[in-house]
């Protein structure tokens, strides 16, 4: 059986270590989603911990079919889009760097941050799922409920409108 599996059965069996290791297995990778599109960090983490909440209220209707990680990002998605509604309330501004590192300077971080704030939602959305997160193409359309072709067609057609952002002169 899965991994992922026998710590979701100890967790809603209440084993309060199960709990903890499931916490501390998914928090960071959910609050790095977060702050992608929260303003600040602070709100990020408010977000994750009521995602993490929310997962725990609904435990025992879960059914496990796939990745629990999937999950948690269909909760934490939810909640960030919820966090757009409100004007003004949501940008990139505060965004935490990718743990990650792969930027030489943070002038290059910057420029990336406002090219991906300035792609439509539901690009931004994929690009973030998929360049951040790195989930694959099936795991992205399982969290956002799309087909695959349809994820392809996203993600390709971010990496253009990202490349030629980045590639203007004037843009930065």
């Amino acid at each position: 059986m899965e991994r992922d599996a026998l710590l979701l059965r100890r967790v809603k069996n209440g084993d309060e270590e199960a709990i903890e290791e499931f916490v501390r297995k998914f928090y960071p990778i959910i609050l790095r989603y977060c702050c992608l599109h929260a303003p600040e960090r602070e709100t990020a983490e408010d977000i994750t911990q009521e995602t993490f909440a929310r997962f725990f209220r609904t435990l025992p209707q879960y059914r496990h079919y796939g990745k629990a990680a999937n999950y948690l990002y269909v909760i934490a998605g939810n909640l960030c889009r919820d966090c757009y509604r409100h004007p003004a309330e949501c940008s990139l501004d505060g965004v935490e760097d990718s743990p990650s590192g792969g930027m030489d300077t943070a002038d290059a971080r910057l420029d990336v941050r406002r090219a991906l704030a300035a792609l439509p939602p539901e690009l931004r959305e994929i690009s973030i799922l998929c360049f951040y997160q790195e989930l694959k193409q099936k795991e992205i359309a399982s969290v956002l409920g799309i087909g695959l072709p349809l994820v392809k067609y996203r993600i390709h057609r971010a990496k253009e409108l990202l490349q030629k952002m980045l590639a203007e002169e004037d843009y930065i």
